[in-house]
C-alpha cells in the first residue's frame, strides 16, 4: 500500500507538470512562429531567465529543501507549524521586496552579467527593458514556492503542481492578444510574466487556506526557528547559486553567437519536458517522504521510498533521453518549423537538444539523490559537490567554445550534471540502508536499459522510413506521431514482457491519483 501511495504522488505531480509542459510547448511553438530565433527572442529569454534564476537560487530549491523538513516535523509533532510558516513567509516577502527593487534599478548590470555578448547590438537595450518589466515575477513566484512547500509537506500536491500551468496559459494568451491587437510581441510577453505570478500566488494562497493554514499579515521578525532555517539553508543556497553559475556560463558562451541563446532555450524547453515531469514529481514527493521515514527511524521504509523514486525516474527518463538523441531533428522540425523559423534554426536546435539529452538521466538522478542529503539536513556536502561541477562546467564550456562553438554550453551542462550525480551517489554510501539499491531495483534496472535501447533502434529505423514524410507539410505531424507512438508501444510492451515494470502497480497508482 505504501508503494502505491508513493507512486500515486509521483503520478499526480507528474500529470500536472505534463499539462504545464504541454502549454509550455504551445507557448514555444507560438514564439517560434511569431518571432523565430532573432534579437527579440534572445532578449526575452535572457530577461525571463533573470527572475527564474534567482527564484531557483533563493526559494524553489535551496530554501524549500531546508524549509520542508522543518515544517513537516513541526506539523507532525503538533507544534505551531503555521506560525513558523507565517514568519518565514512574511520575512521572505520583505527581503524579496527590497531585492526586486534593487534588481530593477541595476538591470543593465544584470543583463551584462547574463549575456555580455548582447552589448554589441540591439539585444542589450531590449533585454534591459523586458527585464525591468518581468523581474518582479520573482517576488510572487518565490512566495508561491514557500506555499507549495507547505502543501507538499502535508501531502497535498495538486495545487502546487497545477500552479505552473497558469504561467504558460497567460503567456500563450498574451501572444495571441498581441498578435490580434498589433502590440509589440516582446513587451507583451514581458508584461505577462508578473501577471502570471499574481495568478499563481492567488491560487496557492487559496489552496493553503483550504488546507487549514491562515497566513495573516505580520511584521517580519527573526525568530530562533528562522535563524536555524537560515543556517541549514545557507549551504543549499550557495549550492543553488553554483548551479545558476553553470547556466550563466552557458548563456555567456551562447551570447557571442547570434541566435544561439534562442537555439539553446528552444532545445532546453524540449528536454525539460521529461525532466520537469519526472524530476519535479520525484523531487517534490520524495523529500517529505524521506524526511518522515528517517525521522521515525524507519530505514527500510526510507530505502523503499528512495528506490521507488529511482525506479520511477529511470523508467520514464531513459527512453526519453534515447528518443531525444535519435530523433532530435524531426522533433525540432515538426514542432517549431513554421513562420519565422528557418532550416538553420532546426539544425542548430536539434544538435543542442541531442547534447542536452545525453545529460537528461543525470539531471533527473540529481533530483532523486539530493533528498537523501537534505532529509538529513546535510546541505554542506551537496554544496561542495556543486562547486566541483561548476568548475567542470566552466572548463568544458569556455575551453571547447573555440572548437565546437555554442554547443559547448550544452555539452558542459550535461558533463557537469554527470559529475554531480557521481559525487552524490558515491558519497551516499555512508548513509546506510536508506541509500542502498534493493532487490527489485537490481532486478529491473538492466531491463529498463534494454527496453530503452531497443526502442531507440526502432525509432532510428522509423526515422529512416519516414524521411520523406517528415518534411512534407501535410504529413509530418502524422509521421512524427506514428514514430512517437510506435516507439512508446515498443518500449512499454517490451518492458512489461521482460519485467521492467508492473502494469498492475501503475494502474493502482493511477486509480489512487484520480481519487
Amino acid at each position: 500500500m505504501a508503494r502505491i501511495r508513493l507512486v500515486a504522488g509521483f503520478v499526480t505531480v507528474g500529470l500536472w507538470t505534463l499539462l504545464s509542459r504541454v502549454f509550455g510547448f504551445v507557448r514555444d511553438v507560438l514564439m517560434a512562429a511569431f518571432l523565430g530565433a532573432g534579437p527579440v527572442t534572445d532578449a526575452f529569454f535572457v530577461a525571463f531567465a533573470l527572475p527564474n534564476m534567482f527564484r531557483r537560487f533563493f526559494a524553489e530549491g535551496a530554501f524549500n529543501f531546508a524549509f520542508v523538513p522543518m515544517f513537516a516535523k513541526k506539523h507532525e509533532a503538533g507544534e505551531d507549524a503555521e506560525s513558523f510558516a507565517r514568519d518565514a513567509f512574511w520575512g521572505m516577502a520583505a527581503l524579496l521586496l527590497v531585492f526586486s527593487t534593487l534588481a530593477v534599478i541595476a538591470m543593465p548590470l544584470l543583463v551584462w552579467a547574463m549575456a555580455a555578448g548582447f552589448a554589441q547590438d540591439e539585444r542589450f537595450d531590449l533585454a534591459v527593458l523586458f527585464g525591468r518589466v518581468a523581474f518582479p515575477y520573482i517576488f510572487f513566484i518565490s512566495l508561491v514556492a514557500l506555499l507549495s512547500g507547505m502543501l507538499n509537506a502535508v501531502g497535498r500536491f495538486t495545487a502546487a503542481a497545477a500552479a505552473p500551468v497558469a504561467l504558460n496559459v497567460v503567456l500563450v494568451g498574451a501572444m495571441l492578444l498581441a498578435d490580434r491587437a498589433g502590440w509589440a510581441m516582446g513587451l507583451a510577453l514581458a508584461w505577462a510574466v508578473p501577471v502570471a505570478g499574481v495568478m499563481q500566488l492567488a491560487l496557492l494562497w487559496w489552496a493553503v487556506r483550504r488546507a487549514g493554514f491562515v497566513m495573516r499579515v505580520r511584521a517580519p521578525r527573526l525568530t530562533p526557528e528562522l535563524k536555524r532555517l537560515a543556517i541549514i539553508a545557507g549551504p543549499a543556497v550557495l549550492a543553488g547559486g553554483v548551479v545558476q553559475i553553470n547556466l550563466l556560463v552557458g548563456r555567456q558562451v551562447a551570447s557571442f553567437t547570434e541566435n544561439a541563446v534562442s537555439w539553446l532555450n528552444y532545445a532546453d524547453r524540449l528536454y525539460q519536458l521529461p525532466l520537469g515531469v519526472v524530476g519535479i514529481a520525484v523531487g517534490v514527493v520524495l523529500l517529505p517522504e524521506l524526511s518522515r521515514r528517517l525521522r521515525a527511524g524507519e530505514a527500510g521504509a526510507g530505502q523503499h521510498a528512495f528506490n521507488r523514486g529511482l525506479e520511477f525516474a529511470l523508467f520514464l527518463t531513459l527512453p526519453a533521453a534515447v528518443a531525444l538523441v535519435v530523433i532530435a531533428a524531426p522533433i525540432v522540425s515538426v514542432l517549431y518549423g513554421r513562420g519565422a523559423w528557418t532550416v538553420a534554426d532546426t539544425e542548430a536546435t536539434a544538435l543542442a537538444l541531442a547534447v542536452y539529452a545525453l545529460g537528461l538521466p543525470a539531471f533527473v538522478l540529481h533530483k532523486v539523490l539530493q533528498p537523501l542529503y537534505y532529509a538529513r539536513h546535510d546541505t554542506r556536502r551537496p554544496f561542495r559537490y556543486a562547486v566541483v561541477s561548476m568548475v567542470v562546467n566552466a572548463v568544458v564550456a569556455i575551453g571547447l567554445m573555440p572548437v565546437i562553438g555554442f554547443v559547448a554550453a550544452a555539452l558542459a551542462t550535461s558533463v557537469a550534471a554527470w559529475v554531480m550525480v557521481w559525487q552524490l551517489w558515491v558519497n551516499a554510501r555512508d548513509m546506510g540502508q536508506a541509500a542502498e539499491l534493493d532487490t527489485q531495483m537490481h532486478r529491473r534496472l538492466w531491463r529498463i536499459v534494454l527496453a530503452a535501447l531497443v526502442m531507440g533502434l526502432v525509432l532510428y529505423v522509423l526515422g529512416w522510413g519516414f524521411a520523406d514524410w517528415l518534411v512534407a507539410p501535410g504529413r509530418r505531424y502524422a509521421a512524427l506521431g506514428v514514430m512517437i507512438l510506435g516507439g512508446a508501444a515498443v518500449y512499454l510492451g517490451l518492458a512489461q514482457a521482460i519485467g521492467a515494470f508492473s502494469l498492475g502497480e501503475m494502474r493502482a497508482a493511477l486509480r489512487r491519483s484520480r481519487a
